[in-house]
């Protein structure tokens, strides 16, 4: 069964999809449109395992188009909207994309690749609402690729990790049941939608729902505050970035976020000290989670319970992950640091076209994450670093995790990065910098303090 038909079976039809400042979209207009998507993607050839590329503003004809792949059994790739046509050409040739929407602006310079390329717009909007309906297949088998997701490792051109859609259903369901969806829920999306933690974690999690979706343009804290207040948000998921602004924002200003059931943090650490200070500020403790593109997000803080900060928690249901000593090959020991290691449906299926890659990555039928982190005695699942970042420092491992998080409990450091530098005496010794907070001046013995 498709990805799209798990998730319709949730759908009332009334009940609002798709919320923008410019129109409310039913689940039933959506399911329109996406027939009309999905007529649209065979009037351009397109069958079951093409790839379509979507680089695309955040509008409901992006999502209309990855949906009707998903219901056609054609497989989409999701495209950031900063990329140029230099870096658009690798993963259209890479990928063997036979359609590619695109920013007008990057178009003309891709007419020359064997991938069909149709410029977003205006055009393509009247294109999809003038096409004939396609009636969805009733079935599609559990393993058929549904998406290819392009990641960079610190080494190599990125891969495309393949997803099928019952990947893309247990990286869901685990989290439908560890966070509580429900039909009621109203989530106010900010993040972008090529990317996993905006699609999948975000759209998918409220389509799987049959909640309400209330899209913004682009995050602006407080506006995003104003609808949490004002339009009845539940739930609020960001990265970082978007919670130092929301503390940065003017300390008189209030807002009432009773409604708010759930305020969630991922792709990069949240230092401990925001967490505290949004605590306090907004009555809200943020949870924070892991995950990656091959697998989806497989760790996660306790809905009920505490949320640690620094932690990024347990297994979601379905999915196994363990921590491994690198020289052994065997389970840690609590508290020792080693590889993070995934097991169970969410796991992807390889990179296309790079068989080392995938058995290096899939070795033992763990997915080897790269990532080192340890299981505390409570067994929280805390991450400390890239095994590629790790610092080797006159014998010892330093973990550069550790060291920002130190420095950012400088009053006076609003951020820090630290990496290992070439050192004729130690192998490699620390290097880190900051950016200090508005005004402040910082010594460098402070820092090494």
């Amino acid at each position: 069964m498709s990805w799209l038909q798990r998730m319709r079976a949730c759908w009332r039809e009334e009940h609002p999809a798709i919320v923008t400042d410019e129109e409310r979209i039913s689940y039933a207009e959506l399911t329109q449109r996406i027939r009309r998507a999905a007529g649209w993607l065979g009037a351009m050839g397109l069958s079951r395992g093409d790839v379509v590329a979507l680089q695309m503003p955040r509008t409901p004809a992006f999502l209309e188009l990855h949906l009707a792949a998903l219901g056609t059994g054609v497989v989409t790739l999701p495209l950031n909207e900063t990329y140029p046509p230099r870096e658009l050409r690798y993963y259209l040739e890479d990928s063997g994309a036979r359609l590619a929407v695109v920013l007008a602006d990057n178009a003309p310079e891709l007419r020359d690749l064997d991938t069909r390329i149709v410029p977003a717009g205006p055009g393509l909007r009247a294109e999809l609402d003038a096409a004939d309906p396609m009636d969805l297949p009733d079935a599609l088998d559990d393993d058929t690729i549904a998406m290819v997701l392009y990641t960079s490792g610190t080494t190599g051109r990125p891969k495309g990790a393949l997803l099928t859609h019952d990947n893309l259903r247990a990286c869901v369901e685990g989290l439908h049941q560890a966070w509580r969806w429900s039909q009621d829920d109203v989530i106010v999306h900010a993040l972008p939608l090529f990317h996993v933690h905006g699609l999948f974690v975000a759209q998918h999690g409220a389509l799987r729902a049959g909640a309400t979706a209330r899209w913004m343009s682009r995050f602006d804290p407080a506006r995003a505050l104003d609808l949490l207040q004002n339009d009845g948000g539940t739930v609020f998921m960001g990265v970082p970035t978007f919670y130092s602004r929301f503390l940065a924002l003017p300390g008189d200003r209030r807002w009432t976020l009773d409604g708010v059931r759930l305020f969630t943090s991922g792709s990069a650490p949240l230092p401990a000290r925001d967490h505290q200070a949004f605590e306090a500020r907004f009555g809200h403790r943020i949870l924070e989670r892991y995950g990656m593109t091959e697998v989806g997000i497989v760790l996660t803080n306790p809905y009920e319970g505490e949320r640690r900060p620094g932690a990024v928690g347990f297994p979601v249901p379905g999915a196994d992950v363990r921590v491994f000593d690198v020289q052994t090959g065997q389970p840690a020991e609590p508290d020792q640091v080693g590889e993070v290691r995934i097991s169970g449906p969410s796991v992807f299926q390889g990179y296309l076209g790079r068989p080392d890659a995938t058995a290096a990555a899939l070795e033992g039928g763990w997915m080897h994450s790269g990532d080192l982190g340890f299981v505390d005695g409570d067994g929280y699942i805390h991450i400390v670093g890239r095994s590629k970042d790790m610092v080797l420092s006159g014998g010892l491992n330093v973990y550069p995790s550790e060291v920002e998080a130190s420095l950012l409990e400088h009053p006076a450091v609003s951020a820090a990065a630290v990496v290992g530098v070439a050192d004729p005496d130690l192998g490699e010794r620390v290097v880190a910098s900051v950016v200090t907070a508005m005004g402040a001046v910082v010594q460098p013995d402070e820092m090494r303090a």
